[in-house]
C-alpha cells in the first residue's frame, strides 16, 4: 500500500531487504544521515515531512531508533511481512560483519592504529549527525510548533542530555511532554 504523498515505494520484499541491508552497511555510527539520504533523497520512499514524523515515532518507541523506523516502513508498504523483512534486512549482514570485526578486535584491539581509526570514526559520525540535523531543519517549517519553538525545545533537550547528563526519561517527561502538549493544543485536537 503506497502512501498518497510518497512519490515511490519499494516494489517487492526483496527490494526492501536489499535496500535496508545496503543502508545498514553504510551506517557506521551515524545511521540517521544515511537513512534520511537513502529513503528520502535517493529512493524517494518517504517525503522529508514523512521522514521527520516516522523518525520522531521511532525515537519514542523502545528499542533502537533505526530498527523502529525500518519496522514502520516495512509495515507501511507490506504489512507484518514487510516489518519482519525490514528488520532482517537491517540486521542480518551487519550482525555477521560485526561478529567478524569483534573477532579481529580481540586480536588487534590494542594496536595504536586501530585505536586511532576508531577515534576518527567517532568524529566522522558526529559530523554526519550534525549535517543531517541541519538538513532536517527545513522540515520544521510545516511543524505546528514552528522552527523557533522547536529549536528552543531541542536546545533544552540537548542541554539536559549533553551538558547536565540527565537520564533520557527526564528529557521525555520535560521538554518531550511540553512539545506534545503544545503540538496538541496548536493542532486543535
Amino acid at each position: 500500500m503506497e502512501s498518497e504523498s510518497s512519490p515511490a515505494a519499494p516494489r517487492s520484499l526483496t527490494e526492501l531487504f536489499v535496500a535496508l541491508t545496503l543502508l545498514a552497511l553504510q551506517g557506521f555510527g551515524g545511521v540517521v544521515a544515511v537513512v534520511q539520504r537513502e529513503l528520502v533523497e535517493r529512493r524517494r520512499w518517504l517525503t522529508q515531512e514523512e521522514f521527520v514524523e516516522e523518525w520522531a515515532v521511532a525515537q519514542i518507541m523502545p528499542g533502537p531508533n533505526v530498527i523502529n523506523l525500518c519496522l514502520g516502513i516495512g509495515s507501511r508498504y507490506f504489512g507484518w511481512r514487510g516489518a519482519v523483512v525490514g528488520v532482517a534486512g537491517l540486521v542480518t549482514v551487519p550482525m555477521l560483519l560485526v561478529l567478524s570485526l569483534a573477532l579481529c578486535y580481540v586480536q588487534w584491539g590494542n594496536h595504536p592504529a586501530v585505536v586511532g581509526a576508531l577515534r576518527g570514526m567517532g568524529a566522522v559520525a558526529a559530523g554526519l549527525i550534525i549535517a543531517t540535523g541541519l538538513k532536517l531543519f527545513a522540515a520544521l517549517k510545516t511543524n505546528p510548533l514552528g522552527p523557533p519553538l522547536c529549536t528552543a525545545l531541542g536546545a533544552a533537550a540537548f542541554t539536559g542530555i549533553a551538558l547536565l547528563r540527565l537520564p533520557l526519561v527526564y528529557i521525555l517527561l520535560g521538554p518531550g511532554l511540553v512539545a506534545c502538549f503544545l503540538a496538541y493544543r496548536r493542532l486543535g485536537a
